[in-house]
């Protein structure tokens, strides 16, 4: 991308020059360069273990850089916490949400900065302003819920708003926005960044949807093993060069899928009924089949899965795998029954961060290596190298703390989990939110294998592009109901969205 000196003040928002940054002997960031102008929305891409977080948290005043330059308006800075970046016009939505569960909506978006009357948060003007500031945003959430009773995809189009509500922010952050929202949010979403662009704001958009950057961005930036590697105009480049530059090899193909789904039944659920979310669901998985689960925000989708693993219980309906009928069934028992079940927030509900990658890949099958209360170590230690293998994950060693893993590698760590216990059924949910290309079709090549092992798998993806790609058949949830089935030869994103809306 070219530059022209006498229009830099002018036109750039930020300027990033040699910015460096190590943990101990690992190189986060070697020589980070990255510009934003004015008015622009600009991707930042590049894989998982790229520098992009670290170069975000430097940004936002998390952590502080070995060396480098950060000018904003022509002026230096430096950041040495968030309130300085703040200050400076800088605001960022998070990937991993921040929310404070028991604390309303208004509460989270105004946490530290109430309005106060009379020495006390003055609720009237705090939730008032809270609804403006929604509406505004065309987003239909309540001022006075409790975060605690919104979906994930509410609780992101929270923290979408709690940045925004930064008054002088001209610099905004967008870190996965929609990984964990569905077609109709996320246009929501770029519709609100298209009116930010619009008004001279600089907006910097990090997302592994490639065809996001490519619907959304003007401009990008990629990162490679901590380093800047190239940059230019989105007009200027094809989805397949993005992705060359991304890996640093030739693309081939986005999806590894080389499964052969049979004609034998191996799971069927029959008139599935719950609180009024699931209703009347029917279906059937075949045996080598992945069976792909579409809808929008509060179909059902996951509320379904979560139904067949026990952690809810249906109030009709029966499901049954193989001859076996589960009924008022928890998760222990559907895990000797063969179902494994990869949730849709690994770091909520899939992982214990603070614990070692060894620990949390055993940790559904301690059973196999204890021997009278005592953890056989030598064997844990075996299984782990096996799965770190397998799945490739990068890590020092098994006892490094997964939260110090990359989103994608954490991801693996999940998977190399539930592939010791052998299950039967493998129950998908957003399995590649928030990963990259590479760590994806590692996953896609995963699944194929997996199915092709005379196995099932039912996934539930936002993603069109991957619940085409990778399904062999498709059904769409609308409203908790079955609203159509579609083959994969059938399958369109058009014709998805028809049946979902």
């Amino acid at each position: 991308m070219t530059r022209d000196p006498q229009t830099q003040q002018s036109a750039y928002l930020l300027e990033v020059s040699g910015v460096r940054k190590a943990f101990g002997p690992v190189v986060a960031l070697k020589n980070a360069e990255f510009s934003l102008r004015r008015g622009s929305i600009h991707a930042l891409c590049g894989g998982n273990g790229a520098g992009k977080s670290t170069f975000l948290s430097i940004l936002m005043g998390f952590i502080q850089p070995d060396g480098g330059d950060i000018f904003i308006n022509g002026e230096r800075c430096e950041f040495h916490h968030p309130k300085d970046a703040l200050r400076a016009g800088v605001a960022i939505v998070q990937q991993e949400l921040s929310a404070i569960p028991d604390l309303t909506v208004a509460e989270n978006i105004w946490l530290g900065r109430e309005p106060q009357r009379f020495g006390f948060v003055d609720f009237a003007t705090l939730n008032r302003r809270t609804t403006a500031l929604l509406a505004e945003l065309d987003f239909h959430i309540s001022a006075t819920e409790k975060m605690r009773n919104l979906s994930v995809a509410e609780q992101q189009l929270v923290e979408i708003a709690k940045a925004l509500s930064h008054a002088n922010a001209d610099i905004i952050i967008m870190d996965e926005p929609t990984s964990a929202i569905g077609e109709e949010d996320a246009q929501k979403i770029f519709q609100t960044l298209r009116r930010l662009a619009a008004k001279g704001k600089g907006i910097i958009y990090v997302s592994h949807r490639l065809s996001e950057i490519f619907q959304i961005a003007d401009s990008y930036t990629i990162f490679r093993d901590g380093a800047w590697v190239h940059e230019g105009f989105i007009a200027d480049i094809t989805r397949e060069q993005l992705i060359e530059h991304i890996i640093g090899g030739e693309y081939d193909s986005e999806f590894a899928k080389f499964n052969r789904p049979g004609s034998e039944v191996m799971m069927e659920v029959n008139n599935l009924r719950w609180r009024h979310r699931i209703k009347d669901i029917s279906l059937q998985l075949r045996r080598g089949e992945i069976l792909g689960i579409y809808g929008l925000v509060g179909s059902g989708r996951s509320e379904f899965l979560d139904l067949i693993f026990g952690i809810e219980h249906a109030d009709s309906g029966t499901i049954r795998l193989g001859e076996k009928t589960l009924a008022r069934h928890s998760p222990k028992q559907s895990i000797a029954s063969g179902i494994a079940y990869v949730t849709e927030d690994r770091k909520e509900s899939g992982l214990v961060l603070c614990r070692s990658v060894s620990e949390n890949i055993n940790i559904a099958s301690l059973s196999a290596v204890s021997r009278a209360g005592f953890i056989d170590h030598k064997q844990e230690q075996a299984r782990t190298a096996d799965m770190i293998q397998r799945f490739n994950v990068k890590t020092h060693d098994g006892e490094q703390p997964v939260g110090n893993l990359s989103g994608g590698n954490q991801q693996k760590v999940v998977l190399g989990r539930w592939a010791l216990l052998d299950p039967e059924v493998l129950l998908l949910d957003e399995p590649t939110r928030g990963i990259d290309v590479g760590a994806k079709k590692e996953i896609y090549r995963f699944m194929s294998d997996f199915a092709l092992k005379n196995k099932g798998i039912i996934m539930v993806s936002s993603e069109l592009a991957e619940i085409i790609g990778m399904s062999d058949r498709i059904l769409v949830f609308r409203d908790g109901e079955l609203a159509g089935e579609l083959s994969a030869a059938e399958a369109t994103q058009t014709e998805l969205m028809k049946l979902a809306v």
